[in-house]
């Protein structure tokens, strides 16, 4: 799964519901095998006998589990994308923070394989590319709003800032859901605590 060359296209791309219909179970079930047993541990097999076809049938429409994984990945950085262009726009800069922070727990806990596939990333190049895309989207909305906020901000400044906010809240977000619910709030008030101090720090020095 490292290797650069790996095909990670469907074999065919849904055009009758039927068949948008049956990529859809594919997703849904492999999902639920990466949440309770991990990408590694997940075979080509149990994905086509969890998702009740033959294993000749479902390299029909993906060619390799790293195509699976890509196809589920893209619909969480799509999901996610459109859940934080809904909702920021919307807000003041420090409580886009604190939607930023609580939108990415919420998905980590519930979305099923959103975190056995992205506690991975770095084992996949193409979900490296994924997952920088992801980044640099959530970093170019938080980037306009330090802009408008603070337009005296330095932009070189202020593009680091929207590059580290989102990379540091998802690497502790990824423990905190992996901990009990209680220790998890936790962590993540702490974490919504730190990005604050940070902006505030960040803009009182330019002042």
């Amino acid at each position: 799964m490292t290797d650069e060359s790996i095909d990670v296209s469907p074999r065919r791309r849904p055009v009758q519901a039927r068949s948008r219909e049956r990529v859809n179970t594919i997703l849904q079930h492999a999902a639920g095998i990466f949440h309770e047993q991990g990408v590694d541990s997940t075979s080509m097999s149990a994905i086509a006998r969890q998702s009740g076809m033959s294993l000749a049938s479902l390299y029909r429409y993906f060619p390799n589990k790293a195509a699976i994984v890509n196809a589920i990945a893209e619909r969480h950085v799509e999901k996610m994308e459109q859940a934080l262009r809904v909702k920021l726009p919307q807000l003041s800069l420090s409580d886009a923070v604190d939607v930023l922070i609580d939108l990415f727990y919420d998905f980590y806990r519930t979305e099923p394989a959103y975190s056995a596939i992205w506690s991975g990333v770095e084992a996949m190049p193409e979900l490296r590319q994924l997952d920088l895309r992801e980044l640099y989207s959530n970093a170019r909305d938080l980037d306009a709003r330090l802009q408008e906020e603070y337009p005296d901000l330095p932009a070189d400044r202020r593009w680091t800032a929207s590059l580290l906010l989102p990379r540091s809240a998802g690497t502790i977000l990824r423990l905190a859901a992996t901990l009990p619910d209680e220790q998890g709030v936790l962590l993540v008030q702490e974490m919504k605590t730190m990005a604050r101090a940070y902006l505030d720090n960040l803009v009182a020095q330019d002042k």
